[in-house]
This record gives C-alpha cells, sequence and structure tokens, in this order.
C-alpha cells in the first residue's frame, strides 16, 4: 500500500479525474455531459474502493468507470435523438502527426476498442489506461507490470490500429 491516507487519495485522485474529464470532454458540438457530471458519477462508482487500493490501481478502475459511463451517455443520446445525437469525442490523445486528431463517434471507438481487447488485451488496457484514465506510462507501467517500454510500444502499435480501424468502413474486418 502507498503512504497516501483514505483521504489524501480521495483528493488527489478526485483532482486528477476532474483535470482527465475536462480534457475528454473537451470538444466541440453540443454534448450535454460536463466535466463534473462525469466525475461525479465515476467517483459514485469508485469512491468506496479508494481506501483500499492502490493509486494506479484506482486510477485504472476510474478509467474504466469513464468509458463506461461516456458510452452509456453516448447511447443514450443516440436513443433519444436516433443517430442526431452522436456523442464525438477528441482522438488528440491517438493523434499522429500526420492526422492532427480530429473527432471521431465515442461508439465508434468503443467497437474498435472492444475489438482490440479481443485481439490484444493487453495494448487495449493500455489505451483505456491513457485515454480514459489519463494515466501516464509510467503509471501504466506500474499498473500492468510492464516495461515502459513495452507501454510505450503497445501505445503506439494500438494506437495505429485504432486510426486504420476507425478510418476503414464499417464492413471491413481488421486483424
Amino acid at each position: 500500500m502507498s503512504n497516501d491516507t483514505p483521504r489524501d487519495l480521495g483528493e488527489l485522485t478526485y483532482q486528477q479525474l476532474r483535470r482527465i474529464a475536462a480534457a475528454r470532454m473537451r470538444v466541440p458540438g453540443n454534448i450535454t455531459l460536463q466535466p463534473t457530471a462525469l466525475v461525479h458519477e465515476v467517483w459514485l462508482k469508485v469512491a468506496d474502493q479508494a481506501a483500499h487500493l492502490e493509486r494506479e490501481h484506482f486510477l485504472s478502475l476510474a478509467a474504466r468507470a469513464m468509458r463506461q459511463i461516456i458510452i452509456d451517455h453516448a447511447r443514450a443520446r443516440g436513443a433519444a435523438k436516433r443517430g442526431g445525437g452522436q456523442l464525438q469525442v477528441s482522438l488528440t490523445g491517438l493523434a499522429t502527426p500526420a492526422d492532427g486528431g480530429g473527432l471521431t463517434d465515442v461508439l465508434a471507438l468503443d467497437a474498435v476498442l472492444t475489438r482490440l481487447a479481443e485481439l490484444d488485451p493487453r495494448r487495449a488496457r493500455v489505451v483505456e489506461l491513457r485515454f480514459f484514465g489519463g494515466l501516464t506510462n509510467e503509471e501504466i507501467a506500474r499498473e500492468t507490470g510492464s516495461s515502459v517500454a513495452t507501454v510505450e510500444r503497445d501505445w503506439r502499435a494500438a494506437r495505429a490500429w485504432l486510426h486504420t480501424q476507425l478510418a476503414a468502413p464499417a464492413d471491413e474486418e481488421g486483424p
């Protein structure tokens, strides 16, 4: 266990979650889910476990909860508007110098990330922890028990694969 008290851990992780949520939701368009609301929903799902987990493990759990909440919100918007309410997310965190980031439908990103998890769970976890959880490569390495170099390789490979899949027509199958 770390030297952080549960209260210290809670304050630190809440601030980090708020920063991550603000970055994830800072995209153009009509997004009704505000960063504070996102953090509160995440916090309600995972706060009771803060005292029992190391910081990185807690942030990993929070990253998964944040992804689920964003996806649920996007699905609810889509159901309410039937096709007109797709939630767009910035792929800046997945950007390569050539493409500059851009926006993609969060449901498409989730589907492609789910497919990656079937093909390569470790790389999918790196993406989830970095994109949805805002963890650094060093934090991801500690969380996954990998070296920083492995995390960096996994991130580059997963990012390239995700870009390829998101750019491909919907009926194409990827490796």
